[in-house]
């Protein structure tokens, strides 16, 4: 595995706990129920710990809009089939528009580590 693959690898867990982060601060009902609470400080703190991986290669401004556009596309799939959120179709286009714009950045942007 090469480096820049380790990279997103990290990035890819970055994401995937920054999101279970942010939906266990949805379900700590604002701090007052222990067990999510506990489970989104440790979320976040795995999630920027593996952010830090990431920044060893991929330039930060490019991390931050994958971890962005594929956060927010998570989270809402995530708020829709756990918390009954639904998104209107102009959200699903701006969605949608947002990861057009992380592939922009992934398969044409030279500030990228390939």
């Amino acid at each position: 595995m090469s480096f820049g693959a380790a990279s997103y690898l990290y990035l890819a867990a970055a994401i995937v706990s920054e999101v279970i982060g942010t939906s266990a601060l949805k379900a700590s009902n604002e701090f007052t129920r222990p067990v999510p609470t506990m489970i989104m400080l440790a979320a976040f703190l795995s999630a920027f710990y593996f952010l830090t991986l990431t920044l060893r290669t991929i330039p930060v401004g490019v991390a931050y809009a994958i971890w962005s556009g594929v956060g927010i596309v998570m989270i809402s799939i995530i708020a829709r089939v756990l918390f009954g959120q639904k998104l209107d179709p102009p959200a699903i286009i701006g969605m949608a528009l947002i990861v057009a714009g992380v592939l922009v950045i992934n398969l044409f942007s030279k500030s990228t580590a390939h």
